[in-house]
């Protein structure tokens, strides 16, 4: 689970920074950008977190039925 968490942590400072740099180099506003920057990496990063467990669960599943 650990992993899972660092994993999601660092992907959503990456996020961060591109969502900030794309939403600056549109609309030239520091506030825009820092607001996209917030918003829409916070909402991927939950469901990237989500995805993963979800995806987790399947592939022990897939695994178990396989032995």
């Amino acid at each position: 689970m650990r992993y899972g968490l660092i994993k999601t942590g660092t992907f959503a400072v990456l996020h961060f920074g591109v969502a900030f740099l794309v939403g600056y180099l549109l609309t030239g506003s520091l506030l825009v950008g820092g607001v996209i920057a917030l918003v829409e990496p916070l909402c991927n990063t939950v469901v990237f977190y989500i995805h993963e467990r979800i995806w987790n669960r399947f592939a022990k599943s897939r695994t178990a039925m396989a032995n």
